[in-house]
């Protein structure tokens, strides 16, 4: 594995039945991501993105080669061990949020680390500090249908981070945003991953992510182009 890389895919193929047909979605794909970088999925629908983010996520398996993270093969994981590093190493941000509404902009963020069983002091100082770092300290005890679109983001920002993950997927983050609050998530988004040093692997049709990535890596028919 590179030396510094968080998590690698090593000829990896993977297919999935649709049908009465099998269809690649990816074909012997290598890829490295690494601390601290921006990277940027990009191609058109049915290239391959998600099942990238999928595997990088820890949510499905390859069928031929390798997914390494932190050094360690996925394939030698049992269903617990992959739930427990998901749980420990990687944040989500989906387009749609996925905030739960009854719950308050900091019981949302604070949610991964009493899942973690953190203690109550330090799980409060450090949705604090998160918060504030996105900009929301002052929304804390708001509900999340009181928020905009981008507020809302941010909070899946937080949340993503509040468990200092390695790694944080995102699927068409800025999807649901208008242009300029599309620009300020981006740009939280790459501030946040360089300061933490957590990798973000986003998947997006949005050219203004292109524009702020450390590196592109664009797809075609489940192959790297």
């Amino acid at each position: 594995m590179s030396q510094n890389a968080i998590i690698e895919l090593r000829a990896v193929h993977k297919s999935y039945r649709l049908g009465a047909h099998l269809v690649q979605a990816l074909q012997g794909v290598d890829l490295q991501v690494y601390p601290g970088e921006l990277l940027a999925l990009t191609g058109p629908s049915g290239s391959g993105k998600s099942t990238i983010l999928n595997l990088c996520g820890l949510i499905d398996r390859a069928d031929q080669g390798e997914v390494m993270i932190n050094g360690k093969n996925i394939a030698d994981m049992n269903d617990q061990q992959l739930t427990l590093q998901r749980r420990d190493t990687i944040g989500f941000i989906f387009q749609s949020f996925n905030l739960v509404p009854v719950m308050t902009v900091a019981e949302n963020v604070d949610y991964p680390l009493f899942l973690k069983g953190v203690s109550r002091s330090e799980r409060q100082a450090r949705v604090a500090a998160q918060l504030k770092a996105v900009g929301l300290d002052e929304h804390a005890h708001h509900l999340p249908d009181a928020l905009s679109g981008g507020q809302r983001q941010r909070v899946a920002i937080a949340r993503a981070l509040i468990k200092r993950p390695s790694i944080v997927i995102a699927d068409e983050p800025t999807a649901s945003l208008d242009s300029h609050t599309a620009d300020q998530v981006l740009d939280l988004m790459r501030e946040r991953g360089h300061a933490e040093g957590a990798a973000f692997i986003i998947a997006s049709h949005d050219d203004r992510l292109t524009r702020r990535a450390d590196r592109i890596v664009s797809l075609l028919d489940g192959k790297l182009q």
